[in-house]
Order: structure tokens, then sequence, then C-alpha cells
């Protein structure tokens, strides 16, 4: 993946809750936009979302690239709020991208800066511990009581 050239480590993390029934999806949320098309704002995240979201309804591809997709929907409420890449295109894994494979449409989730340890910065990207997602379930429940607010 072509992430040497670009920097996603000063961008700050996010809590991404579902639009429809406020279901926290992720706590490793990133703003993003798609590669094929600048125009459109995505949120993304690295690691497969544990227990929120599945994938819904058959595999497709784009008219732009060549990426292989598959829907994902919330599971508290079954709403479509993005898709998965489940195979990426040459074309977007040479363009400059963050890797991640997890993206969340703008219009069905909203994001919610986290903070750091100190509570005082937003955490960025460059400071995130790795596997996180799927070991921190204080951190779900913090965002859970934010996506509420």
């Amino acid at each position: 993946m072509s992430t040497s050239t670009c920097s996603f480590k000063d961008r700050c993390v996010s809590i991404l809750c579902c639009k429809f029934c406020k279901q926290v999806l992720s706590s490793r949320g990133m703003k993003a936009v798609l590669l094929a098309d600048t125009e459109i704002d995505l949120f993304s995240t690295d690691i497969p979302p544990t227990n929120t979201v599945d994938l819904i309804g058959r595999c497709y591809f784009t008219e732009i690239c060549k990426c292989k997709l598959k829907d994902i929907a919330c599971l508290k409420c079954g709403n479509i709020v993005g898709y998965h890449v489940i195979v990426p295109c040459c074309s977007c894994l040479l363009s400059c991208n963050n890797g991640h494979f997890w993206m969340f449409h703008s219009q069905a989730v909203y994001g919610i800066n986290r903070l750091d340890s100190t509570g005082a910065n937003f955490l960025l990207w460059g400071n995130l511990p790795e596997i996180e997602e799927s070991t921190d379930e204080d951190i779900l429940d913090v965002s859970a009581e934010e996506c509420i607010r």
C-alpha cells in the first residue's frame, strides 16, 4: 500500500455512531474521502468492527474503479451504513490511501473526536494502539454515552 508518501498520523480518531439508532459502530474511525471520487466524504476504520456491523447482500464493483465491495449494515437497526472493500483494485492500492477497508457513509454515521488519555487533547492516529477495537470494552461503553447525547 502506498502510505509511505502520505501521512495520516496527525488525523483525529473518531468514535463512529449510526445516525439511525445511535449505536457505536467503531472507536477507531477516521474522516476520509473516496479515492475514486474525492468529492465524496466518508469515514473509515482499519480493524473490522466487532459485533456492530455485518456484511449484507452480494458483492459489487464500482463504475469508477475495480474494487470488489460488499455493503455493511448496523446490527442494531439493520440499516446499511457503509461497505467493506473485499478486494481493492491496483489503482486504489497504488493511490495515497490509509490502508482502511471498512468504509462508512457520512449520510449514515457521524463521528465524535476521541480524547487522549489525559482527556485534554484529541487522540491522533499516530498515538493510537494498533489492536484496540476488540479488546477495549470501556471505550465502547463511554462511546455509547457520547452517541446518545
